[in-house]
């Protein structure tokens, strides 16, 4: 089970409302979300396919799943309202020849909702 405290604790933080306000909060969603979705794998007993993209460039995305010869690329976002320039990376997977699937970003939006043609928001919560 996700405790808070524990998390807090276990980081150095002094309490759970530190760390989140915290200028990691950000990268302890990721390293969360990140985990949910190892664990969903691994649960039923499949390999996760995740990958990191980071080019020349310093162009970032936080997470590639490939499956099937697809990429499909995610951000992970501490934002209630993302918007295209948190996408704006995608882009450079057009490199790489292979075929590029829907992408998301996961963020703390309470709907899946469109944010170009081929990226949509995914609330945390659906982890």
């Amino acid at each position: 089970m996700d405790d808070p405290r524990r998390r807090a604790y276990l980081t150095g933080w002094s309490t759970p409302e530190t760390l989140e306000a915290g200028a990691m909060s950000g990268a302890m969603l990721e390293t969360w979300a990140v985990t949910e979705l190892l664990k969903g794998y691994w649960h039923n007993g499949l390999a996760a396919p995740f990958y990191y993209y980071r080019d020349k460039d310093k162009k970032e995305i936080d997470l590639l799943i490939v499956q099937n010869g697809v990429v499909y690329p995610l951000e992970i976002k501490k934002s209630a309202a993302p918007s295209r320039d948190d996408v704006r990376h995608f882009q450079a997977l057009d490199r790489l020849k292979r075929a590029i699937g829907p992408g998301g970003v996961i963020c703390l939006t309470q709907d899946v909702l469109p944010l170009t043609a081929a990226v949509h928001t995914i609330p945390v919560a659906v982890l």
